[in-house]
């Protein structure tokens, strides 16, 4: 929960890297990604400069949400090793400059969403942000521990929003692949809550792995993992994508499923750092969306350029 404490002390002067860094770029490279995967697969086309404005428009949006969670937390991330040297625990920004910001970027990106692309999206982004920088980060994520849970519908919005920017209608495709990041948030995730587990709990952050332990918490990681597999191969059942997809889907997901079996059966005592099964799940969790969202692409130039007819 945010501070009611005077406004973080700034000891060292703020750079345009502070502002940058408040965006999360490296959840950015997932978000941008999977946005424009959601408009190159999209049935029709949108005009160049179009897409670049509707990914643009995505981009910011995230961007902005993302600086309002860093001003909401900074107290929390003053106390976790992994993000105590953000700007604003670092004191090099006021949190005052960091949620000004984060408003700022929010605002222009559905106005230029709605205005260049429509408010169908626009719509969605605007829910997007509320979803993420309110409903997850102020609401879910300091009082129960399925806040991963609930709060993954945050960043599966971008394939979504692109696919509608292209479009301009909601159907059974773009929810699907909201359905695939929504679901495979929480394995991705606990797989990271369990060697990070020490930084929530010095904070108080109700993570699966501080208030129900780490046995429920595997249990989980391949409860969900079982329902992503059938849900990352829907989008080649319903006839959505082809069979270069719907193959590429089916390895990953099994592979995925083998990985989260290791994760589900064994506990961390007596295995080194490297053999930890749930690294290598959360690596190859990373590896798994870019690589499936990639293959749907492919799939949609394939079967556009003839190859797979």
């Amino acid at each position: 929960m945010a501070s009611t404490a005077p406004s973080t002390r700034v000891s060292l002067p703020t750079e345009w890297r502070d502002f940058f860094a408040l965006t999360k770029p490296r959840v950015m490279t997932l978000v941008i990604f999977t946005a424009i995967c959601g408009v190159l697969a999209a049935p029709g086309s949108l005009h160049p400069v179009l897409a670049f404005t509707a990914i643009l428009a995505i981009a910011m949006g995230a961007g902005g949400s993302a600086a309002l969670n860093h001003w909401w937390e900074a107290d929390l991330d003053a106390g976790m090793k992994r993000t105590r040297n953000r700007p604003l625990p670092g004191g090099r920004m006021r949190r005052e400059d960091a949620r000004d910001f984060g408003i700022f970027l929010s605002a222009v990106s559905i106005c230029l969403m709605g205005v260049a692309i429509g408010w169908l999206a626009a719509a969605l982004l605007l829910a997007a942000i509320i979803y993420y920088a309110v409903i997850y980060t102020m609401w879910l994520k300091p009082r129960t521990p399925q806040n991963i849970v609930i709060g993954g519908g945050a960043g599966a919005f971008p394939p979504l929003i692109g696919w509608v920017a292209v479009t301009g209608e909601i159907t059974a495709m773009p929810l699907l692949l909201f359905a695939i990041i929504f679901f495979w948030t929480p394995p991705h995730f606990w797989a990271l809550a369990l060697f990070v587990e020490a930084d929530y709990a010095k904070v108080g952050i109700p993570m699966l792995p501080v208030v129900a332990g780490e046995r429920a918490t595997r249990r989980q990681i391949m409860a969900y993992t079982l329902v992503l597999a059938p849900v990352a191969i829907a989008p080649w059942v319903i006839g959505g994508a082809g069979w270069l997809y719907g193959s590429v889907a089916v390895v990953l997901s099994a592979l995925f499923v083998v990985l989260a079996l290791p994760v589900a059966r064994r506990r961390r005592d007596g295995l080194t750092d490297k053999m930890l099964p749930e690294k290598r799940l959360f690596k190859f969790s990373i590896v798994y969306l870019f690589v499936l969202f990639a293959a749907l692409v492919a799939d949609r130039l394939a079967a556009y350029q003839g190859w797979l007819a």
